[in-house]
C-alpha cells in the first residue's frame, strides 16, 4: 500500500537552514551508522551535536545501539556529518521519513554518502566479524512498491526514473580494498550483494534459502531505501555490511541471532571500521568549495 504522506521541498529546506544557522561545518561527507557502528563518528573533530529530537523535520530513532544524534565535525580536514542512528520502517516510519536525512544532506552540500550496516551473512565465505564492501543490493520492498520515490517525483532532486545501476561508487570500493590491505585487513574483507528485508523479525529458514539462491551475500533491515535516495540526487555512495551473525539455513542448525549478538560484534570490530572510513575519507577527492548545492 502506497503511503499518501508528502514532504515538499520546502520542508526539506527548512531542515537544513536551521542546521545551517546552528554550524559553521559544510559537510561534503555523511555518514549513516547502523547498529554498534556509532563510534565513527568519535573521529570527528571540532564537534557539534545535534538530537534528532531537537532538529526540525527528524524523525526519532528507538533501537538500542542507535544514539539518535546528528554530529557534524572534521575528519582529514573534511567537513563531514555522522548520523548516530538511521530510521528504520519497522519502526514505524514511512519511507520518506526513513530517508528524509539524505535530501537534507544533499542540500547542506554533501558529495558523498558513506552507508554502514549490521547484516547477516549467506554466502559461505562471510563469517561474523568479516566487513563486506557493498557492491549491489537487493531492494525488496521496492520490488513490491514500497519505495521512498514513489508519488510526485520532485525534479530539483533527481529525474523521475534514475538508473540503480553502478548505484555504489566503483573508484570508492577499489580505494577501500586497497586501503585494507595497507592496514593488513584485506583477509576480513571481500565484495558482496545486500539484501534489504523489512524486519523487525530475523529470517525464517526459508526465507534465508531463498535469498540464498537469489545471489544475496548479506542481509540486513535498512540502508537500500538511503541509497536509492542518494542516488537519486546524484550523491555518490559507499557501503559496507559489518558481518554480524551467520543466517540460518540448515533446519538442523541449532543457532539463532540476537540483536544484543549483533552489537557485540560491532564493538569487537569498531576499531577495524573506523580506520577503513577514516583513511577513505581522507583520500576522497571532493569539491572543496564549501557552499551548498543549488538545489
Amino acid at each position: 500500500m502506497h503511503s499518501k504522506e508528502q514532504i515538499s521541498h520546502d520542508e526539506y529546506q527548512k531542515t537544513a537552514d536551521w542546521l545551517m544557522s546552528q554550524t559553521r561545518h559544510r559537510p561534503q561527507v555523511a555518514i549513516i551508522c547502523g547498529s554498534g557502528l556509532g563510534m565513527l563518528a568519535d573521529t570527528l573533530k571540532c564537534q557539534d551535536t545535534f538530537a534528532y529530537a531537537d532538529i526540525p523535520g527528524f524523525p526519532q530513532s528507538t533501537v538500542q545501539g542507535h544514539a539518535g544524534r546528528l554530529v557534524f565535525g572534521e575528519l582529514k580536514g573534511k567537513s563531514c556529518v555522522c548520523m548516530q542512528g538511521r530510521f528504520h520502517m519497522y519502526e514505524g516510519h514511512s519511507l520518506l521519513k526513513t530517508t528524509f536525512p539524505v535530501r537534507v544532506f544533499k542540500l547542506l552540500g554533501v558529495e558523498t554518502l558513506i552507508v554502514t550496516n549490521a547484516a547477516g551473512s549467506l554466502a559461505d565465505g562471510l563469517k561474523p566479524g568479516d566487513i563486506m564492501i557493498i557492491k549491489d543490493h537487493v531492494n525488496f520492498p521496492g520490488l513490491v512498491g514500497l519505495n521512498p520515490l514513489s508519488g510526485p517525483n520532485d525534479d530539483k532532486f533527481g529525474p523521475r526514473f534514475p538508473a540503480m545501476s553502478g548505484c555504489y561508487d566503483k573508484g570508492l570500493r577499489c580505494q577501500a580494498m586497497e586501503i585494507a590491505k595497507e592496514l593488513g585487513v584485506a583477509g576480513l574483507m571481500q565484495e558482496g550483494v545486500y539484501a534489504m528485508v523489512g524486519g523487525p523479525n530475523f529470517e525464517s529458514i526459508a526465507e534465508a534459502r531463498l535469498l540464498h539462491r537469489l545471489g544475496v551475500d548479506a542481509v540486513g533491515m535498512s540502508t537500500a531505501p538511503e541509497v536509492v535516495v542518494a542516488t537519486h540526487c546524484g550523491l555518490r555512495v559507499f557501503g559496507l555490511s559489518l558481518i554480524t551473525n551467520k543466517v540460518v539455513k540448515c533446519y538442523e542448525d541449532t543457532d539463532s541471532v540476537n540483536h544484543e549478538g549483533v552489537l557485540e560484534v560491532g564493538r569487537l570490530r569498531s576499531k577495524t571500521v573506523q580506520q577503513l572510513v577514516t583513511e577513505l575519507i581522507s583520500r576522497m577527492e571532493i569539491n572543496n568549495n564549501n557552499t551548498t548545492n543549488a538545489v
